[in-house]
C-alpha cells in the first residue's frame, strides 16, 4: 500500500527542493572549512581510497588486466580449461607479489577445511572455519601468522590479512556447498579454482561457491545483445566516478574534518549532520567503485558477481542496510534464512540475527565499536520485524483501511524517517569513531533540539519520499498493471483490502525471501 501510493507532483516538486537546498547548504559549509583551514591539494585520509587509485595503481591495473588478457586467450584456444588457467595465473599472480610461503598458507587453510568437508556435517564446518578466521583477528596468531609474509614490500599487510579472511570465507562456503551435495564431494581442484580466481582473492566480493561453480564451468559463453555495451559503459561509469571523487577531494575534506574534534565542537548542528550524511554517501561511492571495478572485470568472464552495495541514500529499513552485498548474500544463505526460516517467528528471528551479527563481528575484527554496531544493528532489524507484527494488529489495520493510500504512505514516511536517521548513526559509529558518533548524536537529539532536530528531520522526509516515489516508478516498470499513475492532485483513493493492510508495516513490507541482514 504504501508503494503503490502517488503523491501529486507538486508535492513532490516541494520535496525536491527542500532536498537540494539542504544539501547544498551544508555542502558549501565543509567546502569553505576546508578550503580555509587545510592547504594541502586533497584529502588523503581514506587509505584504501589512496591504495587503490593513487599509491598503488599501477599495481593493481597490471595484474588485472594480465588476467583479462590471459582469460581472453584461454577463450579463443581452450575453453573448456578457462577456470583452470583463471586459477593458474592466480596463483602465480600471488606467488609474484607475496612469496611462496603465503601461498603454502593458503593452501594449508584450503586443505583443512576441504578435509573437514567430507565429515559433511554443518556445524563443524562452521566450527572450523570460524576458528580458522578468529586465528587473524586475535594475538598470537596473527604476529605468527604474518611472519610467513616477508620483504619490505609496502602493500603486502593489507594483502595478508585481505588474502586469508576472503580465502576462510570462500573456503566454508565450499565446505557448506559440499555438505549439501548428496552424491559424492566436490574435488579440492574445484575449491582452488574458486579461491584463487584473481580478481575476488584479495579484496572479494564475496560470490558464494554454488553459483562461481555453474558460471566458471558453463560451456555456454554467449552474450545477450548489448552486454558488451552495457559492461563497457559501466566501466566508464567507474572512471567517471573516480575522477569526480578525486575532484571532489581536492575541495572538500569530509574524510579529515571528522577526526578534528576541537574544530566539530564549534560549528553549527546543521553542518555537523550534513557530514555525517556526506561520510556515510563517500563511503557507499567508494565501496561501489571499488566492488564496480571488479565486477566489471568478472563481467568479461562471463561470471555474475555480486551486485554493488545499496546506496545509503536509499536505505530507511535495516533489512537492506550493507555495504558489502557479497558478505550480505553469504550471511544471508548460510545462517540468517537458515537459521530464521520464513522470518515470521519472533524468538527465530532474534536468533538467526544475534548469529548473523555476532559472525560479522568477527569479520570485522573484535573491539567494542564493532560490538555496539552490531547489537545497535541486531537490535533495529529484530525491531523492525516487532513494530510490523504490532502495526498489523487491530485498530491500526481498521484505521489504515479508513485513510486513503496517499496519507498513509505520509505516515510511514514519517516513521521512516527516524529509522533512516538510526541507521545513518549506527554506521557513523562503524565508519568514523565513537566520538564523532556521540557528537552528533547529542547534537541532533539534545542539544539541537527542537529547531535542528525537527528541521533534520523534515529534510530527511522529503528524501524519504523521493525514495518511495524512485520505488513506487520501479514497481510501475517491473509491474505495470497494479499500480496507478500519479495523481495530479491531492484525492482519496480507494480503500485498500485487508490483504493490503495486513501485509503492510508501519516501517516497510518485508519480503521473507530478500531479507538482508550484515
Amino acid at each position: 500500500m504504501g508503494v503503490k501510493a502517488a503523491l501529486p507532483r507538486y508535492e513532490l516538486y516541494c520535496y525536491n527542493v527542500v532536498l537540494c537546498m539542504a544539501m547544498l547548504w551544508a555542502a558549501r559549509w565543509i567546502f569553505d572549512v576546508s578550503s580555509c583551514k587545510y592547504k594541502s591539494t586533497h584529502d588523503t585520509a581514506d587509505v584504501e581510497w589512496m591504495m587503490w587509485f593513487s599509491t598503488f595503481r599501477e599495481h593493481i591495473i597490471f595484474a588485472l588486466s594480465g588476467h583479462v588478457i590471459f582469460a581472453k586467450i584461454c577463450s579463443l584456444l581452450a575453453l573448456q580449461y578457462r577456470s583452470l588457467v583463471f586459477m593458474v595465473y592466480g596463483m602465480l599472480a600471488v606467488f609474484t607479489s607475496m612469496g611462496w610461503a603465503y601461498v603454502t598458507l593458503i593452501l594449508s587453510h584450503c586443505v583443512l577445511l576441504y578435509s573437514i568437508s567430507l565429515v559433511k556435517l554443518r556445524w563443524l564446518c562452521f566450527v572450523a572455519g570460524l576458528t580458522t578466521l578468529a586465528t587473524f583477528k586475535m594475538e598470537p596468531f596473527i604476529s605468527w601468522q604474518a611472519g610467513f609474509v616477508t620483504g619490505n614490500f609496502e602493500l603486502r599487510p593489507l594483502l595478508f590479512y585481505g588474502g586469508c579472511g576472503f580465502t576462510i570465507m570462500r573456503s566454508m562456503s565450499f565446505a557448506l556447498e559440499n555438505c549439501e551435495k548428496k552424491d559424492g564431494n566436490y574435488s579440492i581442484l574445484e575449491l582452488l579454482k574458486y579461491n584463487f580466481y584473481l580478481p575476488f582473492f584479495y579484496f572479494g566480493p564475496i560470490m558464494t561457491f554454488d553459483k562461481f561453480y555453474i558460471q566458471a564451468n558453463n560451456p555456454n559463453l554467449t552474450r545477450k545483445d548489448g552486454e558488451m555495451w552495457n559492461i563497457s559503459l559501466q566501466g566508464l561509469l567507474h572512471l567517471g566516478v573516480i575522477m569526480i571523487v578525486a575532484v571532489l577531494l581536492h575541495f572538500m575534506y569530509i574524510l579529515t574534518i571528522p577526526n578534528d574534534m576541537k574544530l566539530l565542537k564549534n560549528i553549527s548542528d546543521w553542518a555537523l549532520v550534513g557530514l555525517a550524511y556526506l561520510n556515510l554517501v563517500y563511503d557507499w561511492v567508494k565501496a561501489a567503485v571499488m566492488f564496480g571495478v571488479i565486477n566489471t572485470i568478472s563481467r568479461l568472464d562471463h561470471l555474475d558477481p555480486p551486485k554493488p552495495p545499496k546506496c545509503i541514500t536509499m536505505l530507511y529499513v535495516f533489512s537492506e542496510t550493507h555495504f558489502d552485498r557479497g558478505i550480505n548474500d553469504f550471511l544471508c544463505k548460510y545462517v540468517y534464512n537458515y537459521l530464521g526460516g520464513k522470518h515470521d517467528n519472533v524468538l527465530d528471528e532474534l536468533i538467526a540475527s544475534l548469529c548473523t551479527f555476532g559472525i560479522a563481528a568477527l569479520w570485522l575484527g573484535p573491539g567494542w565499536v564493532v560490538f555496539i554496531w552490531a547489537f545497535l544493528n541486531c537490535f533495529g532489524r529484530n525491531f523492525e520485524l516487532w513494530t510490523a507484527k504490532f502495526f498489523t494488529m487491530e485498530p491500526f489495520i481498521s484505521i489504515e483501511m479508513a485513510i486513503s493510500e496517499s496519507m498513509s504512505r505520509r505516515i510511514r514516511a514519517v516513521f521512516n524517517t527516524f529509522n533512516f536517521w538510526t541507521i545513518v548513526l549506527y554506521n557513523v559509529l562503524a565508519l568514523n569513531s565513537l566520538e564523532f558518533a556521540n557528537l552528533v548524536a547529542k547534537r541532533l537529539l539534545l542539544k539541537g533540539f527542537p529547531f535542528t532536530t525537527i528541521t533534520v528531520m523534515f529534510v530527511t522526509y522529503c528524501l524519504i519520499q523521493l525514495i518511495k516515489e524512485r520505488e513506487r516508478r520501479q514497481a510501475l516498470i517491473d509491474d505495470p498493471d497494479p499500480i496507478p499513475p500519479p495523481a495530479p492532485a491531492p484525492a482519496p483513493t480507494a480503500a485498500p483490502t485487508p490483504t493490503d493492510a495486513a501485509a503492510a508495516a508501519a516501517t516497510q513490507p518485508v519480503d521473507p525471501n530478500k531479507q538482508k541482514a550484515e
